[in-house]
């Protein structure tokens, strides 16, 4: 588009039309803006600076938990006020001036609290296997790159929200530490951070870059999956390449406190993804201990306390039946001083660092069990979803209690034919270090970019 080779409304216009082939049956979208949509791409078609946008035309999807001027955010729920927003949030600001169109508005279950993306607005599927869900919080988004109906789309991650649904769908996708991207709000006590999904580590650098508006993050490493395009110039304000880096790294298959399990192919693959990060001269160790359980439990009394905050004051007839079990036990366990708070605030403090150790960058499962069934969910109580939630996505909420940068990567494919996600974590800062090693994984293992129609 910068190039003058195709313009942004014929773009827009054809993934609007793949959204129409395929929504249908995946139930991505709360709303399509295709008026909206076409009217803005017209609009950036004719900025002066077209040739200098980073994201010149791209269609983008954004999560139902961030104000869109001129749309209701309605976190997927009943009970919120579909008032529109009278102003974009900072993040929607961002990629909209850097060039972005708004195509949609992406489901996600109600109030974002479970990882699924099921809701009063319709069930979101995952695009491999129908039958089965696209994760979540940020499934609807996940479900729409996964897909092809857009090539990068808005998340949120307050428990791994975006890291979830990612690696449900085959795709990559960020949550930065603290202070790099505006937050949504609530922010979830300093743990819920937005970020993109792509279906490429180039692309996934990109519109972080652009979210955090720091263009250095577009300079993740050294690696030629990085150049897409004709050129690596076509990524203005970076994608440079930089001298290699040599990181020490940690290989935690089962870093789930005990009780925890998690699936033997998803070990295996962490094993994989760790080989090749050792033969491209990276430092890889063994990390064998697992988690304490208290920060278990402190993920999941978190878990009720952000669910009775952002209860209070809705309607509680007209929340769900999951809403309404997760904030009435939000509601006992405050009222007995389990809220999660102190185990927070230890792992954050110091705890999290000391398990961590001396590695720059620890790899594992991104999920302990493959995606459940696509349902209603938010129909059933607290104890089926709980169960659920915990049995298959219980490894990433440490990391944003502890406030660091965390990824999810496809390595493979699992037995009933899903893709497998391995989750990097580094220290505050390292952003960059796991752009540069996905690129490496990208490299080396190269993922389909989109599952094909059902």
């Amino acid at each position: 588009m910068r190039r003058g080779k195709v313009t942004a409304p014929a773009v827009v216009e054809e993934h609007l039309r793949t959204i129409a082939g395929r929504d249908g049956s995946v139930g991505a979208f709360r709303r399509v803006r295709a008026e909206e949509a076409l009217a803005e791409a017209a609009a950036v078609q004719e900025r002066e600076d077209l040739a200098e946008l980073p994201l010149a035309g791209v269609p983008i999807a954004v999560k139902d938990n961030v104000p869109v001027r001129g749309e209701a955010m309605r976190c997927g729920s009943a009970a919120t006020p579909d008032t529109p927003a009278a102003e974009d949030h900072p993040v929607v600001a961002r990629l909209r001036e850097a060039g972005a169109v708004v195509v949609g508005i992406t489901n996600v279950p109600e109030l974002c609290l479970a990882g699924f993306s099921d809701s009063v607005y319709g069930v979101t599927r995952n695009p491999w296997d129908l039958e089965r869900t696209s994760g979540g919080s940020s499934g609807g988004s996940a479900a729409a790159v996964a897909s092809g109906m857009v090539p990068l789309a808005h998340g949120a991650d307050g428990l791994g929200s975006l890291r979830i649904p990612a690696a449900c769908c085959g795709i990559v996708s960020i949550k930065p530490g603290l202070g790099v991207v505006p937050p949504p709000e609530p922010d979830w006590h300093g743990m819920s951070e937005n970020g993109p999904l792509a279906t490429t580590v180039a692309d996934l650098a990109l519109a972080l870059a652009v979210m955090a508006g720091d263009m250095s993050l577009t300079t993740p490493g050294e690696t030629e999956s990085l150049r897409v395009g004709d050129s690596i110039d076509d990524y203005p304000g970076g994608l440079t390449t930089s001298e290699p880096v040599k990181l020490k790294i940690a290989v935690a298959p089962r870093p789930l406190p005990s009780g925890f399990a998690v699936d033997r192919e998803f070990q295996e693959a962490v094993h994989g993804a760790a080989r090749i990060l050792g033969e491209a001269g990276h430092t890889v160790v063994e990390h064998d201990v697992r988690m304490p359980l208290w920060t278990g439990t402190a993920g999941v009394f978190t878990w009720f306390t952000f669910a009775r905050e952002d209860a209070a004051g809705l309607d509680r007839r007209r929340l769900e039946r999951r809403t309404r079990a997760l904030a009435r036990t939000g509601r006992v366990l405050g009222a007995l001083g389990l809220d999660g708070a102190r185990g927070r605030d230890r792992w954050r403090a110091h705890e999290a660092d000391q398990w961590f150790g001396d590695a720059d960058v620890l790899v594992s499962p991104t999920l302990a069990m493959v995606p459940p069934r696509a349902e209603r969910w938010g129909r059933r109580g607290l104890f089926g979803n709980a169960r659920a939630n915990l049995t298959y996505a219980p490894a990433t909420a440490a990391w944003n209690m502890a406030g660091w940068p965390a990824m999810t990567v496809p390595y493979g494919r699992h037995s009933t034919g899903l893709p497998i996600g391995v989750q990097l974590v580094a220290a505050p800062g390292g952003e960059a270090q796991l752009l540069t090693l996905a690129a490496h994984l990208e490299a080396a293992a190269p993922w389909p970019r989109h599952a094909p129609p059902a």
